[in-house]
């Protein structure tokens, strides 16, 4: 379920007022007229912009355009109801994009710089996010840094803007705004009325710091090694060296090959055959030994081993395999030398 819509409070009303102005775009008639603002947007009124296709009217060439949309003007009554009626749809949208509680003075400090600034640049602040992250104090911090707008094509400090932004901040803070919007700018005198509205601009982001020359310089790619089979691998031959290899080689083979020489037997069975065609082919002398002999005995039949015969052969063999244990007899001890004898006594 959606919030209700909250009134704003009649302080963020007088703020708007003061900083607003209600100039008169013609002082010869009776009635507020159209005029253009610093930033060349036709306004009428307190600070209300003047649409026109559902864009805002811009340039001097539109004069025409902005007094055919309120002719005769409007009167101070109308003015404010025109006032009234704006803060409504700025409200709703403070309303919206805030995500944590406010209390008056922070939400009239929001709805007069959305009527300001613009509810899409509330919406992409630092200002908003600081909000929403519960930072009340860098949220007001970044009031300040919403005071330049452009003229020319530069993007300048404005000292109205800068005195509004200060007021905003003070009533976001819970002081007395208008003893923050009289304070003097630094090197230059506050005005003590300001005649049209200023729009200021967004805040330039600020600039990276660029990394080191030595960061930034890209490093040299190694050089591609050759893929393992294009090294391993040797050339293959193209297909018409290699059949003409494979010829060759084949040509050389059957040259090295001696042919068969037919025996001498063989010829005379030869000549035979072709001199009796129609006798039968005599069999060879080596034929007829052969089929005089008788056919070879076949060896007997070995008997096979039984169980118990192959388990003794095993076994003996096993034993045999079995180095003995040694044995050692001890030697024995060596014999002592002979004592030696004194040498007889011959005759004295």
């Amino acid at each position: 379920m959606t919030a209700p819509l909250r009134d704003v409070p009649q302080e963020g009303i007088e703020l708007i007022k003061s900083f607003e102005g209600i100039p008169d775009g013609d002082p010869s008639t009776v009635n507020l007229d159209a005029y253009l603002d610093p930033v060349g947007i036709w306004t009428i009124g307190w600070g209300h912009a003047i649409t026109y296709h559902g864009e805002f009217l811009r340039g001097p060439q539109n004069r025409g355009v902005a007094r055919a949309l309120y002719p005769g003007g409007i009167t101070l009554e109308q003015a404010e109801m025109l006032l009234r009626g704006a803060l409504v749809s700025f409200a709703r949208d403070v309303l919206r994009l805030a995500k944590v509680p406010l209390d008056d003075g922070q939400f009239a400090a929001l709805v007069s710089f959305a009527f300001n600034c613009g509810s899409g640049n509330l919406g992409s602040s630092t200002l908003l996010r600081n909000l929403n992250r519960g930072d009340y104090a860098g949220a007001a911090e970044q009031f300040l840094a919403w005071n330049k707008a452009r003229k020319s094509g530069v993007l300048v400090e404005l000292p109205g803007l800068t005195r509004r932004r200060r007021a905003e901040r003070a009533l976001f803070l819970g002081e007395d705004w208008r003893v923050a919007s009289v304070m003097r700018t630094r090197g230059a005198a506050a005005p003590a009325t300001t005649l049209a509205p200023e729009r200021p601009e967004p805040p330039e982001p600020e600039e990276e710091i660029p990394a080191p020359a030595a960061l930034r310089r890209p490093r040299r790619a190694a050089p591609a090694m050759p893929p393992v089979a294009a090294v391993v691998a040797p050339p293959a031959a193209p297909p018409a060296a290699a059949s003409k290899i494979v010829a060759r080689k084949t040509a050389a083979d059957s040259k090295a090959t001696p042919k068969a020489v037919p025996s001498v037997a063989a010829k005379k069975v030869a000549v035979k055959t072709a001199a009796a065609p129609g006798k039968p082919a005599t069999k060879p002398p080596a034929a007829k030994k052969a089929a005089a002999k008788p056919p070879a005995k076949k060896a007997p039949a070995k008997k096979q081993p039984t169980a118990d015969k192959v388990l003794a052969k095993k076994a003996v063999a096993k034993k045999a395999a079995t180095p003995r244990g040694r044995t050692t007899t001890p030697k024995a001890p060596p014999k002592a030398p002979r004592a030696l004898r004194p040498a007889p006594r011959r005759g004295r």
